[in-house]
């Protein structure tokens, strides 16, 4: 899936006759489901995060002999301007999805890993976007994945470096939701993986700061400062308190 501006001309004309460029934030589309037009498919397979390029397709590779009416006439040679803003590989995750509880028990631990990262990456594309109970959702179906009973103690380990930055996340989109007990609650959990984890200690922080349990508030902040003592947001957290 990518997220993309774009902007389609037909030849010798100034206006586009479809555009996005306008949207402050675009949706996510999927090759061969979202984006259908074969030559901008082709296209922005070659394309990397960030890239603008311009393309002309041939009737061939965009609306055919028949056109699209009214807007596009027959044969008509289309010019399409396109920004790449982000790519997310959403293949393999999505055929992982597809599989039965038990078929995905049977996954090979790097591939449900992969999976997991694409899926928080998604995540974290819908929290830039502000949509926080998308996020939050989107970030606990992660955790479920990584709910898998490990083989040994090495794939704990490899579990939980996966979990962490997951489970910050929760902690994180919880505050913008006002939700401060929940936000602890994911904060702490990292902390049992962690019990340094700054950013956690941080998080945990923040939510009693919000709950205005300000005994717990200056435990947690004071743990942070003492493992990042120059880092900004904690000290502008204990000049809150």
């Amino acid at each position: 899936g990518c997220t993309v501006k774009y902007s389609g001309y037909l030849d010798l004309q100034d206006k586009p006759f479809c555009t996005n460029f306008y949207s402050r934030f675009p949706k996510l589309m999927k090759l061969g489901k979202d984006i259908t037009l074969w030559g901008l498919e082709i296209g922005l397979l070659t394309m990397k995060k960030r890239e603008v390029a311009r393309f002309i397709f041939t009737p061939h590779y965009a609306y055919g002999q028949r056109g699209c009416p009214p807007l596009i006439p027959p044969n008509a040679l289309v010019m399409f301007e396109v920004e790449v803003l982000d790519f997310l590989d959403t293949g393999e995750s999505d055929a992982f999805f597809e599989l039965t509880p038990e078929q995905q028990d049977t996954f090979p631990l790097q591939k449900v890993l992969k999976v997991a990262e694409t899926e928080r990456g998604f995540g974290n594309y819908l929290y830039r976007k502000k949509s926080f109970l998308a996020a939050k959702d989107r970030y606990k179906k992660v955790l479920s994945i990584l709910g898998r009973s490990p083989a040994s103690e090495a794939e704990q380990e490899q579990i939980n470096a996966s979990k962490v930055p997951v489970l910050l996340n929760l902690s994180l989109t919880y505050l913008k939701l006002e939700r401060p007990d929940q936000a602890l609650a994911y904060g702490e959990k990292v902390l049992e993986i962690d019990q340094r984890n700054a950013k956690a200690l941080l998080r945990c922080g923040q939510a009693c700061l919000c709950m205005t349990e300000y005994e717990r508030a200056r435990d947690f902040l004071f743990r942070a400062h003492h493992r990042k003592p120059f880092n900004h947001d904690i000290n502008n957290e204990l000049k809150k308190l």
